[in-house]
């Protein structure tokens, strides 16, 4: 009984503990690659295509699924973070963390420039999209954006130091679904910019209802 507790005891430890390290970008994949982008130390910079953007039907009244798009597939529970750097020029100019179902249903989370002020800026989409912003006071030369998928629910934070986060949303998704998770920017006005992602780091999260179900029937 005591040998049993004892295996039970490091699985569910190790299972709590299980990390994967730095996401290998070269990895990874592109959905509507832009022009111009490398990958350098460990980070990525592109230039971002012109007249694009994530958004279906509500308020504008059209649907567009043009933006760059790089990332991982994760079927479970995780979080995921980045730094991001912009040099950002025209309105609705955004870079941030992205994670996608498919074209109806996806949640983009970053910075967005509109009218002359950085917004902390989330758009959830499931069928039509919605649009949150929180405004800063001051240029954001840099930020993290970081996003944990629990259960049927991501929560997206933000920091300016990754040390101290701050809750920014909490947005439904399908849980048990394969999910498209990286690092995304789009240029719905402007003529392109250049953006750098660094750091991108997903962690593997053990399933919530598995660990309750080995709570409840572990010896």
């Amino acid at each position: 009984m005591k040998t049993k507790k004892k295996i039970f005891a490091v699985l569910f430890l190790l299972s709590l503990i299980q990390v994967m390290t730095a996401q290998t970008l070269e990895k990874m994949q592109w959905f509507n690659e832009p022009e111009e982008w490398n990958i350098k130390d460990k980070s990525l910079s592109m230039f971002v295509t012109p007249q694009s953007d994530y958004w279906r039907i509500s308020h504008y009244g059209f649907t567009v699924d043009d933006a760059p798009f790089y990332y991982t597939t994760y079927g479970g529970e995780f979080e995921v973070k980045v730094k991001i750097t912009g040099d950002y020029k025209a309105r609705f100019d955004q870079a941030g963390l992205m994670l996608r179902i498919d074209h109806e249903n996806y949640i983009k989370a970053g910075i967005e420039f509109v009218d002359g002020v950085y917004n902390l800026s989330c758009v959830v989409t499931h069928k039509t999209s919605d649009w949150s912003v929180i405004k800063t006071d001051k240029p954001v030369p840099y930020i993290w954006i970081k996003a944990v998928r629990r259960i049927d629910a991501v929560e997206l934070f933000y920091s300016f130091d990754d040390k101290n986060y701050t809750l920014m949303r909490n947005a439904w998704m399908q849980d048990n679904t394969p999910v498209m998770v990286g690092v995304m920017a789009a240029c719905p006005d402007g003529k392109g910019f250049n953006v750098k992602f660094e750091q991108f780091k997903v962690k593997h999260l053990p399933d919530a209802r598995r660990l309750e179900w080995l709570k409840k029937n572990g010896e």
